[in-house]
């Protein structure tokens, strides 16, 4: 098996809408937000939707298009009908890896709401529905079901064999704690075809409630650069965690044994939703054909972040989109997202 990068050309990405019984604070707002960005991917690749009712939410979308004074292009927009808990795409949405031979899976591990945190029993079948209502393209070879417990935004891939993640994510309680480091890692190693994983052993960011997925940290942008959060405020409360992570990046060598490029994404100035803080960060970016999307925090940082992932993806256009409302949920544009490979989705 291999876990392609997402930089390889896409298919398409999911996005799994919001409703009124989701968990969203302002959810106007959410909704806003969730229409630029699907208006943004479908400048460059087709959409998926999932969501509880399709007349809904295609309603959403012509509504706030026409205030907005946004035209969406619904013959690149595919909508799925299916219950759901909530709308964090990348951890309820399946993983697709490559066979030797090209063969095309989907694996759908075991999604728990983060440890038990919140419900996710509807969540945890959305895979499995619209794969039923004929989402993806044929010769995609079923779903597989994995039982482990894992989440999207825990893991990164350079494409080639290495994977990148968290010690506090995937060795956490409620989650997969049966299990050694070393036998978590076999597990990785067997499901994704990888050579070695690299495990970061800090990184908790305040506010966020996924145990450190390291999609908020740390992401591969190349085989040999990765994208980071850094705090550069002794004050902060976040400037231990991510100092500590920064240190240990720099140890981390690619496998033909030299240094990573390191490019750094500075941490927005706080937000606050009452007194909690807001775990925003410019590492939660998205890649996409020929674009890279990145959430902004209204804040002179977002040009700073912009022109660092310009260095990353020079031959990239890089789109700042305000998501400050989805971090009233505690995640953000990644985390609402999840891409598929050319030849996954079924896109006519």
């Amino acid at each position: 098996m291999r876990l392609p990068a997402e930089w390889e050309k896409q298919s398409g990405v999911q996005l799994t809408w919001p409703h009124a019984d989701t968990e969203w604070y302002q959810l106007e707002k959410v909704l806003e937000c969730y229409v630029e960005i699907a208006c943004n991917i479908i400048r460059y690749e087709p959409l998926m939707v999932a969501c509880r009712d399709i007349a809904e939410a295609r309603a959403d979308m012509e509504r706030i298009s026409a205030e907005k004074g946004l035209e969406p292009d619904f013959s690149r927009i595919f909508f799925y009908r299916t219950p759901l808990n909530d709308t964090w795409a990348r951890d309820h949405g399946g993983i697709a890896v490559f066979g030797d031979e090209g063969e095309k899976y989907l694996y759908d591990f075991v999604f728990n709401g983060w440890g038990l945190k919140f419900a996710a029993n509807l969540d945890n079948r959305i895979t499995r529905n619209i794969f039923d209502s004929g989402a993806f393209r044929p010769d995609v070879m079923g779903v597989d079901m994995r039982p482990f417990v894992l989440e999207g935004g825990s893991i990164d891939t350079d494409g080639c064999g290495t994977l990148l993640t968290t010690t506090e994510c995937l060795c956490s309680v409620n989650r997969n704690e049966y299990l050694t480091r070393e036998e978590i890692e076999g597990e990785l190693k067997s499901a994704f075809g990888l050579d070695r994983v690299l495990w970061l052993d800090y990184g908790a960011v305040i506010g966020d409630d996924t145990d450190s997925h390291v999609d908020i940290l740390a992401r591969f942008c190349s085989p040999d650069t990765i994208a980071y959060t850094q705090c550069t405020d002794p004050d902060d409360p976040n400037y231990e965690e991510l100092s500590r992570m920064e240190r240990q990046l720099g140890t981390f060598r690619t496998k033909d044994g030299r240094p990573y490029r390191l490019i750094p994404l500075p941490l927005p100035e706080p937000l606050y939703l009452d007194d909690y803080r807001l775990p925003a960060t410019y590492a939660n970016f998205l890649i996409l054909n020929g674009a890279v999307l990145v959430p902004g925090a209204g804040a002179a940082t977002d040009g700073i972040a912009k022109a660092q992932l310009q260095k990353a993806f020079p031959d990239r256009e890089v789109r700042v989109i305000d998501c400050r409302p989805l971090l009233s949920g505690h995640g953000s544009l990644h985390c609402i997202t999840m891409q598929f490979p050319e030849g996954y989705l079924r896109t006519e």
